[in-house]
């Protein structure tokens, strides 16, 4: 029987710090461009799709030869709009991708694809060592996660997690990326479910599959992977581009 795993991108003009974020030129190109083609790099996804409110990043998209759903523009996150583009779309697994992560490694989306049908997990997501990834767990834009001795996610938070208690046992916070991984089944589930107490406490949407019982594997992974979240960024991505 094949299995058919599809990335999508969701890509929305609009940001606070950074309006116009996914059209924004990096080394010449399209952000949302970027993302799509390191995304495609995976041999593991059979489809690249962006999913949309705005028609001016469509058409950046279909003038690169890619393809780009519109959706409403009213969805309260990208899990919400990614299941709206989805919904013609055949496919057994369904990989978030977030298009302001331009150089995202393609090792990465395959292990995270194989260890999903492995494990049996309802969702998957990664995270990186805080000693790897250049960003202080101290920061509460930076998320944490805490996992069992299976792998699989007890807790995201913004506060440091595991507490470091004097005389306690060191223990290295992860730093948890955007990339998410959802069984069609589960996926379906998730958008249905209402907004839950600690996802509206933390802000961080993935609580609200832990609050229904629902199980994350955590890839635990060395790769970096360099988001932009403000225009200052790119200069960076750019130099890793050039080394």
């Amino acid at each position: 029987m094949s299995f058919r795993t599809v990335a999508v991108i969701p890509a929305r003009y609009g940001s606070t710090r950074f309006p116009g974020k996914p059209l924004a030129l990096i080394a010449g190109k399209p952000m949302i461009q970027r993302a799509c083609e390191s995304t495609m790099c995976c041999p593991d996804i059979d489809e690249v799709i962006v999913a949309t409110d705005d028609q001016r990043i469509a058409d950046v998209v279909h003038g690169f030869g890619g393809k780009a759903v519109m959706t409403s523009p009213d969805h309260k996150t990208g899990t919400d709009r990614i299941a709206e583009a989805i919904q013609d779309i055949p496919a057994d697994l369904i990989i978030n991708v977030q298009g302001d992560e331009p150089m995202m490694a393609h090792e990465v989306l395959s292990d995270l694809i194989k260890n999903m049908r492995k494990t049996g997990a309802d969702m998957g997501t990664a995270a990186v060592p805080f000693s790897i990834s250049g960003r202080s767990p101290e920061d509460p834009n930076a998320v944490k996660v805490v996992c069992d001795s299976r792998g699989f996610a007890l807790y995201f938070s913004r506060s440091l997690i595991p507490f470091p208690r004097n005389g306690g046992q060191k223990v290295e916070p992860l730093l948890h990326w955007g990339l998410y991984a959802y069984t069609r089944k589960f996926l379906q589930q998730f958008v249905n479910w209402p907004q839950g107490m600690l996802e509206n406490c933390e802000m961080l949407e993935q609580l609200r599959a832990l609050e229904n019982g629902a199980s994350i594997w955590v890839l635990v992974t060395q790769h970096r992977s360099v988001g932009v979240d403000v225009p200052e960024d790119i200069t960076l991505v750019e130099k890793l581009l050039q080394e």
